[in-house]
């Protein structure tokens, strides 16, 4: 039987029938869920930006050197033009700077501005907090095997295992 512990699914007046639905069914309900839950806490944590504006900034922050739109929106796992709304957004706060490519002026190129990294480091500590209390008494061996299967999910997305 799926419930969710503290049993948060199920009220007095209207539970919620979770007994027959399939597992893989379910975690990406859940998934979607927890997307939800955790990108209104982080828009809270973080005000100034939406917790969207800080994922796509961070991993911008990951490349070698600053990416096309097109490799962050592939990191990032969102349509070009979703990522450039959110760029233009971020450029316009002075968060990031869009610059033609050297060799294909069609390309642009995201680079992190001096604000989105002091935006980082204003807000490392307590985003260090907020995890350890997302993750508390989890332990690593858990963490490790949601991990792996979020990525086996993620490849077969991307290598057109799903039709």
């Amino acid at each position: 039987m799926i419930k969710k512990q503290n049993g948060k699914f199920d009220s007095e007046e209207n539970p919620v029938m979770l007994e027959n639905m399939d597992l893989s069914f379910f975690l990406i309900g859940l998934l979607s869920e927890f997307e939800n839950r955790f990108q209104a806490e982080a828009d809270r944590i973080f005000k100034e930006l939406s917790w969207k504006q800080c994922f796509v900034m961070n991993c911008a922050g990951l490349f070698d050197h600053p990416p096309t739109i097109s490799e962050l929106s592939d990191l990032v796992g969102s349509s070009h033009q979703n990522i450039k709304q959110i760029l233009l957004k971020l450029e316009k706060q002075g968060y990031v700077t869009l610059t033609p490519d050297q060799k294909d002026r069609r390309k642009l190129r995201v680079n992190r501005t001096q604000k989105a990294e002091k935006f980082g480091n204003d807000f490392y500590q307590v985003s260090v907090e907020h995890m350890d209390q997302l993750f508390q008494g989890i332990e690593k061996e858990d963490l490790q095997i949601t991990v792996n299967t979020i990525m086996k999910l993620d490849e077969h997305l991307r290598g057109g295992f799903v039709q």
